[in-house]
């Protein structure tokens, strides 16, 4: 169902009142980022979306219990993110997430949970809502994507992304192979981390090994990995 941003950010304000205990019309009027005019209230009750009773309480309907469950998901989805992929300031994610609830897809917003390994939380602790993707997730632990010091002695990994605002570490990663699609193997854990990446092993500090997030390698990548000589 289709709905305007306007009723968007009324489902989203009255879903965070909810989970503070208490929707008042007074209360959404203050945290929704729009203008809530009668009108629009109005309009967001006929369509079925958000009840209001004689004292003033809001509630979701279901079917804007689902429609606002999506929308808070791709919102802390999007503050994730920023926060530990960009490395943007937790409160600094506030408003560009909420430019980016409303443009995402639904696929898009499955492939980012996936890639942050579909978290629980939001960089401020709010629980994001699941998806169709989460489930199946629990189910194979394999495949969430882990810092690279998370991983065994001799488990090889697929960088997912590099968690750095230090370009000149960026860069020097980047020189010596460690990209994202990259295959690596932990070799060593102490007295410093040792990757091997194609034909090469690589020392690192413990900080930046932190910072190299990776897929757990799946059962079907072995020929992948043979060719890039990591086994």
């Amino acid at each position: 169902m289709d709905i305007s941003m306007d009723a968007a950010e009324i489902l989203e304000a009255v879903w965070t009142l909810q989970e503070q205990g208490d929707a008042s019309l007074a209360d959404v009027r203050r945290m929704a980022h729009t203008e809530v005019t009668d009108h629009l209230l109005r309009q967001v009750e006929q369509e079925g979306l958000i009840a209001v009773d004689p004292a003033g309480r809001v509630s979701l309907t279901a079917k804007g219990e689902a429609l606002a469950a999506s929308i808070i998901r791709r919102h802390r989805l999007a503050e994730r993110l920023m926060y530990d992929v960009l490395n943007a300031d937790v409160e600094e994610t506030e408003d560009a997430a909420c430019e980016f609830e409303h443009l995402i897809a639904e696929g898009i917003t499955n492939a980012i949970c996936t890639l942050l390994g579909h978290p629980r939380y939001c960089p401020h602790q709010r629980p994001i809502p699941e998806g169709p993707c989460c489930q199946p997730a629990r189910e194979q632990v394999s495949s969430i994507v882990v810092p690279c010091d998370h991983l065994r002695i001799g488990e090889v990994g697929r960088v997912a992304y590099l968690s750095t605002q230090d370009h000149p570490r960026l860069l020097k990663l980047t020189a010596l192979g460690v990209t994202p699609g990259v295959h690596l193997r932990l070799l060593q854990k102490w007295p410093s981390y040792v990757i091997q990446c194609d034909e090469t092993e690589i020392a690192l500090e413990e900080a930046i090994a932190r910072h190299i997030y990776v897929w757990r390698a799946l059962d079907d990548e072995p020929a992948q990995l043979r060719h890039q000589g990591i086994e």
